[in-house]
C-alpha cells in the first residue's frame, strides 16, 4: 500500500465518506419503517428490513477483512461500496416488502466490507501509529455520529422527500468515495496464490446468522423458551463447535483464532461486546423514556448531547492513546459505563433537561465515545500486520453482537417489567383486565398519550419509566463485568513507530 503523504488526505476523505454512508444505514432506515409499512400495506415483514441489513453485514464482515488480508484493500473495499451502491439503488425502486429485504441484504453485504477495511486502510497508510490513532478517533467519531444520528435523518428525509430517498442518497456519496479511492490508492500484489478457506466462511456465516436472529427473535417475535429460539441457539452452538475445529486445522482460517491469545486482543473483543450492550441499548430505549416518560415533544433534547458528546470522546481518546496505555483508558471508560448505567437506572419521571443533558454527556464522552477509536488502535497494535483486515473486522462484529444481546434482553426485562406494573397496578386506576396487554406497550405513550386520561397517563408515565430503569441495570453488570476484563488486558500501549512491513501483504 502507497504510503505517500501527497494521497492520504484524499484516501482518508474517500473512506470517510464510505463509513458514513454505510454506518448510517444501520439505523437510518429503522426511522421510516412505518412509511414503509404504509406504501406497501405489509406490517408483519416490516422488521426485516433492517435485520436482515443487520445479519448480512454482520456475518460478512470477518469475512471481507480476512479476504482484504488476502487479496488487497482496494480490491475489497471497491467489491463492498460496488455492491452497496448497487443494493442502495434496487432499495429505491423495490416495488413490494420482500423485494425490499432482498436488496437490503445486498446492500448489508457491502456494508460488511467498509468500516473494518475503512481502519484496516488507516493503519496502513500512516506510518506512525500514534497518527494512525488519532485518524481513528475522527473514524470512530464518524461511526457514532451515523448511529445516534441516523433515526433524526432518516425521519426528516422520509418526511420531506420520501423514504426512497434514504437510499438514493447514498448513490452520489458511495459514487465519490469510489472514484477518489480509484486515484488516490495505491497497492502492490501477493506473489503467492491465497488459499481461501471455503468451510470456514460458510460455518461462521451460518454461526452468526443463527446466534443473531436467536437474539433478535428471543422476547419478541417468539419466547425465549420456544423451539424457534432454542433450535437457532443450538444450531449456532454445534456450527460453531465444527468452525472452531476448521479453523484450528484450516491453512488461512478465516478467523485466527491464534490472535485471541494475546490478552489485549481477547480483552478489546469483550469490551466491544460490553459497549454494544449499553449503546444499543440507550439508542433503542432513551426516545421511550424521553418522550413517553418525561413528556417532551422529541428526543433531540437527549440524542444531540449525546451525539456531540460521543464525536468528542471518540476524537479526545483518539489523542489520548500517545500519552497513556490501553489499558488506563478501557478501565475508565469501564467505570464510566457502570457510573452512567447506574443513573440511567435512577432516573425519576421529573427529571430536568439539564439532568438529562449532563447525563448524555457523560454517557457519550466517557461511556460509549472512548472505545470507538481506542479499540481499533488496541487491536490494530496487538497483531501480525498480515492479520490486520480480520482484527479490524473484530472490533464492528463484537459490537454489533453485544448491541443485538443488549437491546433483545433489555427489550424483554422492560415489557415484561411493564406489563407486571401495570397488572398489578390497573385496578387502582380503572384501567380494565382486557386493557393491559394493549396498554403496557411503550410505544403508546410515545404516540398516543395526549389520548389518555391524565390518572392513567401518569401511572403509565411511571410504569414506564421504572421499566426503563430496570432494564439499564442490565448494563450496569455488563460493565462491571468490562471492568473486570479490562483490568486483565496488559499494559500494551502505542509504539512510537511502527515497524516497516512488507508492502505484498498489503
Amino acid at each position: 500500500m502507497t504510503k505517500s503523504g501527497s494521497n492520504n488526505k484524499l484516501i482518508i476523505l474517500a473512506m470517510a465518506l464510505g463509513l458514513l454512508m454505510s454506518s448510517l444505514d444501520n439505523t437510518i432506515v429503522a426511522s421510516c419503517l412505518n412509511k414503509i409499512s404504509e406504501d406497501f400495506n405489509v406490517f408483519d415483514k416490516v422488521s426485516w428490513i433492517f435485520t436482515a441489513y443487520m445479519l448480512a453485514a454482520t456475518s460478512t464482515m470477518l469475512v471481507f477483512g480476512k479476504m482484504s488480508d488476502l487479496f488487497g484493500r482496494k480490491l475489497f473495499y471497491m467489491i463492498g461500496i460496488g455492491l452497496f451502491l448497487v443494493g442502495s439503488a434496487l432499495c429505491g425502486v423495490a416495488q413490494n416488502a420482500d423485494q425490499l429485504i432482498l436488496y437490503r441484504i445486498i446492500q448489508g453485504i457491502g456494508s460488511g466490507a467498509l468500516m473494518p477495511i475503512s481502519f484496516t486502510i488507516i493503519y496502513t497508510i500512516f506510518k506512525d501509529p500514534k497518527d494512525a490513532a488519532k485518524m481513528s478517533g475522527v473514524f470512530g467519531a464518524i461511526f457514532g455520529l451515523s448511529s445516534v444520528a441516523g433515526p433524526q435523518l432518516g425521519s426528516f428525509i422520509a418526511e420531506h422527500m420520501g423514504w426512497r430517498w434514504n437510499f438514493y442518497i447514498n448513490i452520489p456519496i458511495g459514487l465519490a468515495s469510489m472514484v477518489v479511492l480509484m486515484i488516490a490508492l495505491k497497492e502492490t500484489r501477493s506473489e503467492r496464490k491465497p488459499k481461501i478457506d471455503y468451510l470456514g466462511t460458510l460455518f461462521l456465516i451460518i454461526t452468526t446468522v443463527s446466534l443473531m436472529l436467536a437474539l433478535e427473535w428471543g422476547g419478541k417475535t417468539y419466547a425465549w423458551s420456544s423451539w424457534q429460539v432454542i433450535g437457532l441457539f443450538v444450531i449456532s452452538a454445534v456450527i460453531g463447535a465444527l468452525f472452531i475445529l476448521v479453523e484450528l486445522r484450516a491453512q488461512e482460517p478465516v478467523l485466527p483464532l491464534r490472535i485471541f491469545k494475546n490478552k489485549m486482543v481477547l480483552g478489546t473483543s469483550i469490551l466491544c461486546f460490553c459497549q454494544g450492550v449499553l449503546m444499543f441499548s440507550a439508542i433503542t430505549y432513551l426516545p421511550s423514556f424521553t418522550i413517553g416518560v418525561l413528556g417532551h415533544s422529541n428526543s433531540n433534547g437527549v440524542l444531540t448531547p449525546m451525539m456531540a458528546s460521543l464525536i468528542a470522546g471518540a476524537m479526545l481518546f483518539g489523542f489520548l492513546q500517545s500519552r497513556f496505555a490501553f489499558r488506563t483508558l478501557m478501565v475508565f471508560t469501564m467505570l464510566m459505563t457502570i457510573i452512567v448505567a447506574s443513573l440511567l437506572a435512577n432516573v425519576s419521571p421529573d427529571a430536568s433537561s439539564g439532568y438529562m443533558i449532563a447525563l448524555m454527556v457523560l454517557l457519550g464522552l466517557g461511556a460509549v465515545g472512548p472505545l470507538m477509536s481506542v479499540a481499533q488502535s488496541s487491536v490494530a497494535a496487538n497483531v501480525d500486520p498480515k492479520y490486520m483486515g480480520v482484527s479490524s473486522s473484530i472490533v464492528g462484529f463484537w459490537r454489533n453482537i453485544g448491541g443485538i444481546l443488549g437491546a433483545s434482553i433489555m427489550a424483554t426485562i422492560v415489557n415484561n417489567d411493564l406489563n407486571r406494573l401495570i397488572t398489578e397496578g390497573a385496578g387502582k386506576v380503572g384501567i380494565p383486565a382486557d386493557k393491559i396487554s394493549t396498554l403496557a406497550n411503550p410505544e403508546l405513550l410515545m404516540h398516543a398519550g395526549g389520548d389518555l386520561s391524565p390518572q392513567i397517563r401518569e401511572f403509565l408515565q411511571e410504569a414506564l419509566g421504572t421499566a426503563i430503569n430496570h432494564g439499564f441495570i442490565l448494563s450496569v453488570c455488563i460493565g462491571g463485568i468490562g471492568l473486570v476484563t479490562a483490568m486483565f488486558v496488559g499494559s500494551s500501549r502505542l509504539a512510537a513507530v511502527r515497524k516497516q512491513q512488507p508492502s505484498s501483504a498489503h
